[in-house]
């Protein structure tokens, strides 16, 4: 695979220091939403939502209803299928998923007040200031799966996967943490590749094709993912770890 340097379409920092493609790009609502999820919204994602201000000077798993040996992030987790069969397997583990999707918050919320995971927060908005908030070295995993693609040049530096977001979980990832990236666009995951094969602060974990073309352990698939496939897309799972 090859890609174009990425390195040619990094967005200018903006007035306040931050470079203009950390803003979201994406629809933050979609179709209305059921009459039973609207109601988890209102009743239940009050307690399951993360606010900045949460964050301070206790350690991130105090976050957790239940106790928790370690904290993992899934950036943008869509319909939730990943992260909270992730939160089923490993009850021992906090899980903060970050959706700027409505209609993905609320089918979590939904889900996870229903099978009273106790393992689970949310955030509901653009995941950078998120990012910036939590104490450095506090994840042991980041999940980015799926993104959007932004297939257009003129879009790449919309594409999360950056070398200034790079640097935040770089930042984030506590020594031998991993970054965990799923696409099945081919350019997306070159330009990826190439990008965290040229940072001495992360290893490509792969020792052979298998380790890139299957799932991790304990995958469940997403729709998206089923998508994709259907259309004669093969998704790539790449997996980095923070040296």
């Amino acid at each position: 695979m090859t890609a174009d340097d990425p390195s040619n379409d990094e967005p200018a920092a903006g007035r306040s220091g931050e470079p203009r493609g950390a803003a979201f790009y994406g629809r933050r609502k979609g179709k209305k939403l059921r009459t039973a999820q609207a109601a988890h919204l209102a009743q239940d994602l009050p307690r399951l939502a993360i606010a900045l201000d949460d964050i301070g000077e206790a350690p991130l798993t105090a976050l957790f209803a239940g106790p928790v040996r370690a904290v993992r992030l899934e950036i943008g987790f869509g319909g939730g299928e990943h992260l909270l069969a992730e939160a089923r397997r490993h009850p021992d583990i906090g899980y903060i998923g970050a959706e700027a999707f409505l209609n993905g918050i609320a089918k979590a919320t939904a889900r996870v007040s229903e099978e009273g995971l106790a393992n689970v927060r949310l955030y509901g908005d653009d995941v950078v200031p998120l990012l910036d908030r939590l104490p450095g070295g506090s994840l042991e995993r980041i999940d980015l799966l799926y993104p959007d693609p932004w297939p257009k040049r003129r879009h790449w530096k919309r594409r999360f996967v950056r070398g200034d977001n790079i640097d935040r979980f770089a930042r984030l990832l506590a020594p031998g943490g991993h970054f965990r990236f799923a696409t099945d666009i081919e350019h997306y995951a070159a330009w990826t590749l190439r990008l965290l094969l040229a940072d001495p602060r992360f290893e490509w974990t792969a020792a052979r094709a298998d380790d890139w073309r299957l799932p991790w352990e304990g995958w469940p698939g997403t729709r998206y993912e089923a998508k994709a496939l259907r259309e004669g897309r093969r998704p790539g799972y790449y997996e980095f770890q923070r040296r």
